[in-house]
């Protein structure tokens, strides 16, 4: 795997404690670079990444619930290191991913999700990718086709190779935010399929009346809590 793809650090942002409408679009507008920035990575790993780079990305997805992304994606770098994401047996995986959480069924999910795209012996995950002229087409296929994938980890895989910009990415740092600036009344007790869609739904309502892109709100929304962006 080429090393400018598969190198990614955490740019930092200040952190910000607005509470209206004005104070996000104003702390938007200094982080913008950054966030452009990152959106310039995800961009290059569609253009230009190997089916295995883009592969890799959809190994991440699978790996970070309940773990941090920061160790997912140190995971998924040791592995594309030792040439095991497209190569390697079960076991061995599972010795390499030992912070990940579950990781015993996580390398279950990278076995099964190889499974589905290998043809003839090679990878060949943009071409199946390609063939679906609707994002929301394709991630329905993602969610129903490839185990450990839900609406989000499936939206998180689209965003991180630009080409699901509008999806939502909810978990609890977007909900929480969506609260706090109005685009929800509650926080959804479930995120079920129709929980999920309804309030991705009432985020990109919120996004276009305010002007900021569902992909900028989301990384927004994580560098107000977390000081900056990963993934």
């Amino acid at each position: 795997m080429k090393n400018s793809l598969i190198q990614i650090k955490f740019l930092k942002t200040p952190f910000d404690n607005s509470t209206t409408i004005t104070g996000l679009k104003e702390f938007w507008k200094k982080i913008l670079s950054i966030i452009l920035k990152r959106e310039n990575h995800f961009s290059e790993v569609w253009k230009n990444g190997t089916d295995e780079e883009i592969f890799a990305e959809l190994v991440f997805c699978l790996f970070t619930p309940q773990s941090k992304a920061v160790w997912c994606w140190d995971a998924v770098s040791e592995l594309a290191k030792k040439n095991m994401i497209l190569n390697s047996k079960e076991e061995n995986i599972v010795k390499i991913i030992k912070k990940i959480r579950f990781r015993n069924n996580k390398a279950k999910y990278l076995i099964e999700a190889r499974k589905m795209f290998i043809i003839n012996g090679k990878i060949n995950i943009k071409e199946k990718l390609e063939s679906f002229k609707v994002i929301n087409e394709l991630r329905k296929w993602l969610v129903e086709n490839i185990k450990g994938l839900g609406y989000k980890e499936a939206g998180h895989f689209l965003r991180n190779i630009s080409i699901g910009k509008d999806l939502a990415i909810l978990d609890r740092h977007i909900l929480k935010n969506l609260k706090i600036y109005g685009a929800i009344k509650e926080i959804p007790l479930t995120l079920n399929k129709k929980t999920y869609l309804k309030t991705e739904k009432q985020m990109q309502h919120f996004s276009k009346n305010i002007g900021i892109p569902m992909s900028h709100l989301d990384m927004l929304f994580w560098c107000k809590n977390t000081g900056g962006i990963f993934k």
